[in-house]
């Protein structure tokens, strides 16, 4: 029980300095992921005409702006107000395992997948057509696949390291017994 304490960053006396450094990390990553994402979106709206096609690497990759209502791939266009509660949702669970968990690793998968969350909310809540239900603004053109934004890409990136801090071993939850044979 007192592995899982240490491995929460956790005791009987509240949070140890270490674990508020790592959400004081997430929180840094967050916020630098949605500054970058809001002037990423501002730039596209100033310099692109929607529904124009830049292509920058033939037609694999390009720019074009256009206004999505819906998540990915445009699902649930009809149901922007979900989108919206469900991201709100998601971001709160996100700060509540930053809390929980500690480290390097963890902060920054935690603080880019709630950096890209939080950068498509501000659209929902401040774009047209009104408040909870604003189209998200995109323009990273994938081919003919979809067009995403900056805070896609945090997302996918941070998902994916969360998947690679599932998968690789934990120093510090690791009990002596299997420090010694992981040596050996």
């Amino acid at each position: 029980m007192q592995d899982v304490a240490a491995t929460v960053g956790e005791d009987r006396t509240g949070p140890r300095p270490q674990a508020r450094r790592a959400l004081g990390f997430t929180l840094v990553v967050a916020v630098l992921a949605v500054v970058l994402d809001q002037a990423s979106k501002a730039l596209a709206v100033a310099q692109l005409a929607p529904g124009e096609r830049i292509p920058l690497v033939g037609d694999l990759f390009g720019l074009s702006l256009v206004y999505n209502p819906g998540a990915a791939f445009s699902l649930g266009s009809g149901a922007t107000w979900i989108i919206t509660l469900i991201g709100v949702l998601a971001s709160a669970a996100v700060v509540i395992f930053a809390i929980r968990l500690r480290g390097a690793r963890w902060g920054l998968a935690l603080g880019l997948v709630l950096g890209g969350a939080v950068g498509n909310l501000i659209d929902r809540i401040m774009n047209p057509p009104a408040f909870g239900r604003g189209h998200v603004t995109d323009f990273l053109a994938y081919g003919d696949l979809f067009v995403g934004n900056v805070a896609d890409v945090f997302v996918v990136i941070g998902v994916g390291l969360v998947c690679l801090n599932l998968l690789l071993p934990n120093a510090r939850t690791m009990t002596n017994s299997e420090r010694t044979e992981s040596a050996s």
